[in-house]
């Protein structure tokens, strides 16, 4: 049966290596980049019986990703996968536009954002994968709200991807069963991805490692019931994330920090 999928972050590396997959098993896949030459790319990349769409979005710019819901809305009523791909680790722009820690706006907020605004057309048997990380670091709420700005881009980096993780789990207990399963993945540490190479001057492993865990989260059974937990792709096995994201009350507190600072845009 054929479904249609929202891959953000879909110009290149995992993004794309999972949109390839997905659409030679013949799904409608939603292409997302900032980039209109690579999102064209992208989709002549692709091949086999599905479709594929482009849809153009800064995520670092919080209205560019409510304009991003929009525009999927008025195209589908039903979507049946969102995976929340996208991500920044090294950048030159320390905070964006709304003063927000480029990171946490990226990798943090504009999922959050993105997921809230498609809750509609996405139904009770629908999947949000959001992908995860290895490094996961205690989350600053004054860093998360804008406030103070951290220093080291990879402990920003890695307090983003808790930050996700937290809110996955948070709105997942929230919304139960009545919104889509939610999981957080960790596709596999140092694939070989541009944020890879950028940051950490290597080459990485198979990107394919990453898209293959993402086709399963997205497709197979043994994902039907991964809401409020965390897979873990480097040992290939559902497993406990950082512990404050087992902690319930401290999700709540992120998820109520997330929600007062994107109030303007609901």
């Amino acid at each position: 049966m054929q479904k249609t999928i929202l891959i953000t972050g879909a110009t290149d590396g995992i993004g794309l290596e999972t949109a390839k997959l997905l659409c030679s098993q013949g799904h409608r896949v939603l292409l997302h980049g900032r980039n209109p030459a690579k999102l064209e790319a992208a989709r002549q990349a692709l091949s086999g019986g599905g479709h594929a769409e482009t849809y153009l979005a800064d995520l670092s710019e919080l209205s560019e990703v409510v304009a991003l819901s929009h525009a999927i809305t008025e195209q589908h009523d039903r979507l049946d996968v969102l995976i929340n791909n996208a991500g920044i680790f090294r950048s030159e722009q320390s905070r964006t536009a709304e003063g927000f820690d480029v990171r946490f706006s990226v990798n943090t907020l504009a999922p959050y954002l993105l997921t809230q605004r498609l809750l509609p057309v996405l139904g009770t048997d629908a999947r949000v994968v959001n992908l995860s990380s290895a490094a996961q670091s205690p989350v600053d709420l004054s860093a998360l709200a804008g406030r103070t700005l951290i220093a080291d881009q990879f402990e920003s980096y890695a307090q983003s991807k808790l930050a996700l993780t937290m809110w996955t789990h948070g709105m997942a207990h929230a919304l139960k069963d009545r919104g889509p399963m939610l999981v957080a993945v960790n596709p596999g540490s140092l694939l070989a991805t541009k944020m890879v190479k950028e940051g950490f001057g290597m080459a990485g492993k198979d990107l394919r490692t990453g898209a293959d865990i993402l086709v399963r989260a997205a497709l197979s059974d043994e994902f039907a019931a991964g809401s409020v937990r965390y897979f873990d792709n480097d040992t290939g096995r559902f497993a406990a994330p950082h512990t404050d994201a087992l902690d319930l009350e401290k999700c709540q507190e992120v998820v109520q920090l997330i929600e007062a600072m994107l109030a303007k845009y609901s």
